[in-house]
């Protein structure tokens, strides 16, 4: 496979990503909903290689649930998978950020907040998209500075699977901005290095990801809840 062909490979996946993820999480393709590979082979007019490598990502990321001999459809989540999911999710990251508290440079405590600060300019653009990938990059560095790589797989594991479920959360009208004056928290909690209270804070910040799912905020067939 030649440079220029391997590279419309992947920037076909990736629309087909792209594609598939904008239409499940807007509602367009429901819950149960079959995602047929013939179907987006011929409409791409590509091979069912790419499409395949697509379904298993976004299967990894749960979008999709790929059964053999019936093809891919589009998860559901339940209440309880939000709930235990994020609860999860408190500990882990809160137990991170306990370990990073002493750990974390002034540096990198700066860089947390030139973050935040783009992310407030995200926030304010409506911006969920990349403030979703920003929104990584800060979470990253106190988890990497806990300085402990088997809690980082763990945390990196159970986000990536759930990523759905993060990424609905944050386009709840409001959330955005409440996560940027949390992390505003999270950081002077790192600069006086109260552990302690920077454990605290981010676990609230985790578990008040999976209340605004719960409560019902945003669009429900889109987050695909069974509530």
């Amino acid at each position: 496979m030649t440079k220029k062909t391997t590279e419309k490979h992947l920037t076909l996946r990736e629309k087909i990503l792209e594609n598939i993820r904008d239409a499940i999480i807007s509602g367009t393709m429901p819950p149960g909903s079959r995602v047929s590979e013939p179907d987006l082979a011929e409409r791409h007019g590509i091979s069912r290689t790419p499409i395949r490598e697509a379904f298993r990502q976004l299967e990894s990321e749960g979008y999709l649930t790929v059964i053999p001999r019936k093809g891919a459809l589009v998860s559901a989540f339940s209440p309880k998978d939000v709930e235990e999911f994020y609860a999860i999710k408190s500990i882990l990251e809160g137990y991170a950020a306990r370990r990073a508290c002493k750990n974390l440079s002034d540096r990198e405590i700066d860089r947390m907040q030139t973050i935040n600060e783009r992310l407030r300019e995200m926030a304010n653009q409506g911006d969920v998209k990349h403030f979703f990938k920003v929104h990584n990059d800060f979470h990253d560095l106190f988890i990497k500075a806990s300085d402990n790589e088997k809690l980082r797989d763990m945390i990196n594991n159970l986000v990536t699977r759930f990523q759905r479920l993060r990424l609905m959360s944050l386009s709840v009208p409001g959330r955005m901005a409440v996560s940027v004056q949390e992390h505003t928290k999270i950081i002077e909690a790192f600069r006086r290095r109260d552990c302690e209270t920077a454990e605290a804070l981010v676990r609230t910040n985790a578990e008040y990801g999976g209340k605004v799912l719960m409560d019902g905020g945003g669009n429900l067939s889109g987050m695909s809840l069974d509530l």
